[in-house]
């Protein structure tokens, strides 16, 4: 089986949902390979030069090549107004490598004016159409390569991200196209999604054979007439091109578990999706972390959990990796206390995202978030007296949220503003799938396969209001633009910790 990842993904680290399923195919004696064709895709856009009028754009393609070079060496994040520039510039050359084929590309988005991976139709159109596809020149030469190499019975294609559909089916088109006699296997968080909604038909049988929901590893095995695994998988990053990636050094992914812990939230995906939880046992993440890190050398651990356990953090407090490390925890108790956040810095932990969604406790409340507000600003105070960063996401707009809360949120991260190292912020959607989405006045899309539905506030507080708040009032704070003015654009939280304190 090829495992094949498509553009276009941020190109931060390597993709590690094939990577652990090619793993776990071979613990069981099966052949495969993987090919990610995001990064070699996304880097084509600089190899030549592109026709350019104004300043900027001919400054931003004639550095190109010695941008990309920039963003794989330590001192450029010790500026972070020529890291912007650099980011920027290559984000240009994006722009105007796409206005070739009219689409617009960025380092992590691809999206088609004349099509939408909303609408099975135009997806379906994309795979008929492969030849059309912007990066079909880039892809196909690498992916017959691949495909003459490993002579697959299956190919498995990875869609974690809708930046990744319209591509992706151009791939499957491509292979369907020119080796029809290899089956095709759908698979990955998007497609989970997808079938996650009541009203799925799969509309995808004439191109693909399999779509598989979920982690996918039984029923990989299961295929294949193995047995079923014992626990999730070992990573495999072998067969990736490492050092290439858009990283001053190698980044591990490394997911512990597979669902969230908590399954508590209103509205989550997971939640919403009815994902279930599995967990590799403590001691054994380590083992294999410490494994990855002697094969590889990375210069930083991501833990891809949606939230890392109580139970992991504290093995990782109590034993030192040796190598900095970050991933998304919620606000638990163990972290109110100082000194575990010391054991943690120690550890190597330079930053922890965390989903404080809002600074209303009547809101949190209704979102059953679990999360106590005189608790989270002890842990986030307890972060910044430690040393790790706080990269927060704050969600508005849900249902139980009025302006008065969103007012008490502003409030929350002006009080926290010298604790709270990033923020995300993000306007609430309601995922069709989501069992409360019934009790509410729904207005659906017309694509097929939406994602969310639009719905109307029972409080009266639509999009446009919080849209709104957030340019006029919430962004306006100099407090909070203070905070982000630190943010790393695209490349968010993954590259954000390399701004800081990377001493273990």
């Amino acid at each position: 089986m090829l495992f094949i990842n498509p553009p276009v993904a941020t190109p931060s680290e390597p993709p590690a949902g094939i990577a652990r399923l090619a793993g776990s195919l071979r613990e069981h004696g099966r052949a495969c390979g993987v090919l990610d064709l995001n990064l070699p895709c996304l880097l084509a856009q600089f190899e030549h030069e592109i026709e350019a009028d104004d300043r900027w754009s001919k400054r931003a393609n004639k550095d190109r090549q010695r941008n990309i070079t920039q963003l794989r060496v330590p001192e450029l994040y010790r500026s972070f107004d020529r890291y912007q520039r650099v980011v920027s510039d290559l984000g240009r050359v994006l722009n105007l490598a796409g206005r070739k084929s009219g689409c617009k590309i960025t380092l992590a988005n691809y999206e088609d004016p004349t099509k939408t991976p909303l609408r099975s139709a135009d997806l379906l159109a994309s795979a008929e159409q492969f030849e059309t596809n912007h990066f079909h020149a880039r892809f196909s030469p690498l992916l017959e390569e691949a495909l003459v190499t490993h002579q697959p019975e299956y190919v498995g294609l990875s869609f974690s991200y809708l930046s990744q559909a319209l591509t992706g089916f151009a791939v499957a088109g491509f292979i369907r196209h020119h080796f029809p006699e290899i089956k095709i296997v759908a698979g990955g968080g998007l497609i989970t999604t997808w079938m996650s909604n009541p009203a799925w038909t799969n509309p995808f049988q004439g191109l693909f054979d399999l779509c598989l929901a979920g982690y996918g590893e039984d029923q990989l095995l299961e295929l294949f007439g193995s047995e079923s695994r014992s626990g999730l998988g070992r990573l495999s990053y072998n067969d990736f091109s490492l050092a290439d990636y858009l990283t001053p050094g190698v980044v591990l992914p490394y997911a512990a578990s597979y669902g969230c812990y908590w399954q508590k939230c209103q509205f989550c995906p997971d939640f919403a999706e009815g994902s279930c939880y599995e967990a590799i046992p403590a001691k054994k993440v380590i083992i294999e972390i410490d494994q990855l890190i002697q094969t590889h050398k990375p210069v930083l651990v991501h833990l891809l959990d949606n939230a890392i356990s109580p139970a992991l953090l504290r093995h990782l407090a109590d034993y030192r990796l040796g190598m900095p490390w970050y991933g998304f925890a919620r606000f638990e108790k163990d972290l109110e206390d100082f000194d575990y956040c010391i054991a943690l810095r120690r550890s190597g932990c330079v930053m922890l995202k965390l989903g404080l969604e809002s600074g209303s406790a009547r809101v949190l409340e209704q979102l059953d978030k679990g999360i106590d507000l005189e608790g989270a600003s002890r842990i986030l105070n307890n972060l910044q007296r430690a040393g790790i960063g706080a990269y927060v996401y704050l969600l508005f707009g849900t249902p139980a949220e009025t302006e008065s809360e969103a007012l008490l949120t502003l409030e929350f991260v002006r009080t926290h503003w010298q604790a709270i190292t990033f923020l995300n912020l993000a306007i609430f959607n309601m995922p069709v799938c989501s069992p409360e989405a019934a009790d509410l006045d729904n207005r659906f899309s017309d694509g097929d396969l939406s994602l969310y539905c639009d719905f109307v506030h029972p409080r009266g507080w639509g999009r446009k209001a919080v849209r709104g708040f957030l340019q006029k009032r919430f962004r306006k704070d100099p407090l909070v633009q203070n905070i982000e003015r630190r943010s790393p654009g695209v490349f968010g939280s993954n590259h954000a910790p390399f701004f800081l304190s990377m001493t273990t």
